[in-house]
């Protein structure tokens, strides 16, 4: 096809997935179609059943049903098309469709960002200010949390999506990625991509790095409270779960980090595939577990729902 030198000159994108990993696109396939359903199933669940049931009316419950939510849309924007090409080995994608996925995983990316800041705050209020809770998070201000996140992400996430998109793209239009990624289109433009770069970085220090700094600042203060729990027995617990949140947060922000805050030059495609993973699959995943799932209170719900039927 010949191409001129004009962004109307690619009309759309070849992705090519894992190409390194051939040989095993049938089992890759079948695990990540299994790693989504269990995302699916879990993460639905949790809404259901906040959505449900009574005794799941606390600040808590309310922010882990929405950042269920940003999961099963962040995933289902990537994984089915990752699943359409490790079938098909190379998937082509139009150029509009391929900008609006990238938009659309930017705002999940921010939304789930500014959930995760908004649940370190109600946890630190639940543990530090156990008396003051529930009269500083009342519904007026968990309404208000959940919709600034959610709006923040879509307005936000419009400076990058059009930057990338006004940039020009003179072909090749073969991107080495699963999905419609940063790096990839900075790769393939032919304009200068500095000011883009620099842009972009900017604007993730309010949507990665402060949130990040924040929810540790916070679970400072918790694990400083925790110590003066008296029972043995209520610090190891406190301990145990504030440390898998940690673990979770860590290596969500860390590879968010990475990937859209270190500049690209500097970035290996299979490298950068398996940070994406990691945010993209892995997170989701763990998220219903670490958060929900192995909350007793959640599992009380579960099984009375269950009996019922």
């Amino acid at each position: 096809m010949a191409m001129q030198k004009n962004q109307s000159s690619v009309l759309f994108f070849q992705l090519l997935g894992f190409q390194n990993a051939q040989s095993l696109r049938i089992p890759l396939f079948c695990f990540f179609l299994i790693i989504y359903i269990a995302i699916l199933s879990g993460n639905l669940l949790i809404m259901m059943l906040v959505l449900l049931s009574e005794k799941l009316r606390s600040p808590m419950y309310f922010f882990l049903s929405h950042l269920s939510l940003c999961d099963v849309f962040c995933t289902t924007n990537i994984i089915p098309n990752m699943l359409h090409i490790l079938l098909l080995e190379v998937v082509s994608m139009p150029v509009v469709e391929c900008f609006l996925q990238f938009y659309l995983f930017g705002c999940s990316t921010c939304t789930e960002s500014f959930l995760l800041t908004v649940m370190s705050y109600d946890r630190y209020l639940a543990i530090c200010y156990p008396l003051h809770y529930l009269s500083i998070m009342g519904i007026q201000l968990r309404v208000h949390l959940v919709a600034w996140s959610w709006l923040l992400s879509f307005c936000i996430t419009l400076i990058p999506g059009i930057l990338v998109s006004t940039l020009d793209y003179c072909g090749p239009n073969t991107i080495d990625h699963f999905f419609c990624d940063l790096a990839p289109f900075l790769k393939l433009s032919c304009s200068d991509v500095y000011f883009v770069e620099t842009e972009i970085i900017v604007c993730s220090i309010p949507i990665i790095l402060f949130p990040f700094l924040f929810i540790m600042m916070t679970y400072v203060n918790i694990f400083l409270t925790i110590l003066k729990i008296p029972s043995k027995a209520g610090r190891q617990k406190a301990f145990s779960t504030c440390s898998s949140h940690l673990i979770v947060v860590c290596t969500y922000y860390g590879t968010l980090i990475i990937v859209y805050m270190v500049p690209t030059k500097g970035h290996f495609t299979g490298i950068n595939k398996a940070l994406s993973l990691l945010y993209i699959v892995v997170t989701p995943f763990f998220n219903p577990i670490i958060y929900s799932l192995r909350n007793k209170e959640l599992q009380v719900v579960m099984k009375k729902m269950v009996c019922h039927k």
